[in-house]
């Protein structure tokens, strides 16, 4: 069977230009880079703003495991099986970041017959978006270092930096590091870190930001730290960072279009993770799709109690979007592995396993239609392995909630395999008029928000916050109780422990730190060990990736 990536570099590619034309958007709207990606400039965005709103359709999933769900995968499928059937549809994804294409997964634009292209170009630098943002984030950091080393006029406080430096990278030698060294010259000695790009405040604003004037003013209202004495907060503006830091993202704000394996238009924008972040594609690019087509497509990263909670509890209300239905990935062998069965003998038929693994999934399916109010319907990745007992048994138990349930053979079959799945999606969002519901109210103050996500979502018994967290949630419910909470735990498991399976109900979640994102507009609640910085496995994805003499690129999966 070829890879990925074979199958990747064997696509017919069209042109973007008319990739492009075939969506709608004229030549002189494009800042192409090559002949298979570009810009949609943002002048052309704001003239589609009297256009009516196409349906946007989530797509979510189970709690990950190492067996893979296929989440982006399905995205992509779907979306090509929805214009298979004469709807007019666009996808919209996040970009891979290099940290876990170097680490994990080894790439990240879906895979088999239902993937995005060019998949080289996505999985490696792409349009530089990324650089982009961490060149404006490190900016910053050495505004500060600088500010501080000609005389500290705004009387930072060293001790209270609250701004971390970054790397596209996972390299957990960087977490805590000291700046400064080799006497005076070189700065004040102090300590310091690195997060993850993706983890940074400025991809969040980036991802939210509804126009440069919005971007910029966002930049300007970053917390850097806090001064000497009073600890008032010190601003990115203070530092009259904001405007060059607009400057260098004046083209990585603008959303990305590419295709699919079948020609079909997709935007890539953005890519904050989701058990950091809040693990959606930008704003402008799902606003652009749902002017430019009558079904727009999108993920929400790692399982629907991270990504799609935040999908709705941050970015639907900051941008005022109304997802029309959800679809929850998931496959027989991931269930199996909630269930308790070890990686290496999912392929074999385990009915009891399965039977108890489900619980996984019928967790996420009632968070989506109970507490967000959106219907659903499951989706299930076909493997070879998967037995007509299993299927059968997973189909009822879904179904006796009231789900729609369809096997999807995207992977395999491309658009044709998702054909079901399309006309399952259609006649949900036509069915269905209601809007979604948020797990909690703006006027909450911060620990019942992030009370309320615990335990109806998570199944959290209660809520324990370390003495550190709490005075400071104390303090910020004044000015900013009305910020929406950014969860950052593990993606493996509803509770904050990644080697608990299933559904657990009744544990403690305890909430180790809490950050303030007021430019982003958002409160991150760090839960048990929760890195900000990954770290790269013994086996590190990086050590197949290769490049021939020819420029051909290998190892990507």
């Amino acid at each position: 069977m070829p890879s990925d990536l074979d199958i990747a570099q064997r696509a017919t590619m069209q042109r973007i230009t008319r990739v492009a034309e075939r969506i709608g958007i004229p030549e002189d709207a494009l800042e192409p880079y090559g002949h298979y990606k570009a810009k949609i400039s943002l002048e052309y965005l704001d003239s589609l703003k009297g256009r009516h709103d196409g349906k946007l359709i989530l797509v979510t999933a189970i709690s990950p495991t190492p067996a893979g769900e296929g989440k982006t995968t399905t995205t992509v499928g779907l979306g090509d099986a929805l214009n298979r059937i004469g709807k007019k549809t666009m996808i919209c994804l996040r970009e891979p970041s290099l940290g876990p294409v170097f680490g994990v997964k080894g790439g990240a634009a879906g895979g088999g017959h239902a993937q995005i292209v060019p998949m080289e170009d996505i999985n490696l630098h792409f349009t530089g978006d990324f650089h982009a943002i961490a060149a404006a984030h490190n900016l910053l950091s050495a505004l500060i270092d600088n500010h501080i080393h000609h005389g500290n006029a705004l009387r930072i406080d060293p001790r209270l930096i609250a701004w971390k430096r970054v790397v596209d990278m996972n390299d957990r030698a960087l977490r805590r590091i000291v700046v400064g060294m080799g006497g005076t010259a070189n700065g004040f000695l102090r300590e310091d870190g690195y997060d993850i790009v993706v983890a940074s405040e400025v991809m969040a604003i980036l991802c939210l930001a509804l126009s440069r004037h919005d971007l910029k003013e966002r930049l300007g209202r970053i917390i850097i730290g806090y001064t000497q004495v009073e600890r008032r907060p010190v601003y990115a503006r203070d530092l009259k960072a904001h405007g060059a830091m607009a400057a260098l993202l004046k083209d990585a704000i603008k959303p990305n279009l590419v295709q699919t394996l079948e020609n079909n238009p997709a935007i890539i924008h953005g890519g904050p993770f989701a058990n950091i972040a809040h693990g959606c594609n930008s704003v402008t690019a799902t606003k652009a799709g749902l002017k430019l087509a009558d079904y727009v497509v999108t993920e929400a990263g790692f399982g629907a109690d991270l990504g799609a909670e935040k999908f709705i509890d941050i970015k639907c209300r900051m941008a005022g979007l109304h997802p029309a239905a959800v679809v929850l990935v998931a496959t027989v062998r991931a269930l199996k592995f909630h269930g308790g069965v070890k990686k290496e003998d999912l392929s074999h038929e385990n009915l009891a396993a399965l039977d108890q693994g489900i619980v996984n999934i019928e967790r996420h399916l009632r968070n989506i239609t109970e507490h967000f109010g959106l219907p659903c319907v499951v989706s299930v990745n076909h493997f070879t392995a998967d037995t007509d007992a299993e299927i059968a048994l997973l189909k009822g138990r879904i179904e006796a909630l009231g789900a729609r349930f369809v096997v999807a053979r995207h992977w395999a079959e491309g658009s044709r395999g998702a054909e079901a799945l399309a006309r399952t999606v259609v006649e949900l969002t036509e069915n269905f008029h209601g809007r979604h519901q948020f797990v909690y109210p703006d006027s909450d103050t911060l620990q019942a928000k992030i009370t309320a996500v615990a335990t109806k979502i998570y199944g959290a018994g209660q809520v324990t916050f370390t003495e550190a967290a709490r005075k400071q949630l104390d303090e910020w419910n004044a000015d900013y109780g009305h910020f929406p909470v950014c969860m950052a735990k593990t993606q493996m498991s509803f509770s904050a422990d990644p080697s608990v399976r299933g559904a657990p109900s009744g544990h403690t979640l305890n909430v180790r730190e809490v950050r303030l994102a007021n430019g982003a507009g958002f409160v991150v609640a760090v839960c048990g060990d929760m890195m900000t910085m990954p770290g790269l496995p013994a086996v590190p994805a990086a050590e197949r990736i290769d490049i021939d003499d020819d420029g051909r690129v290998s190892g990507l999966f």
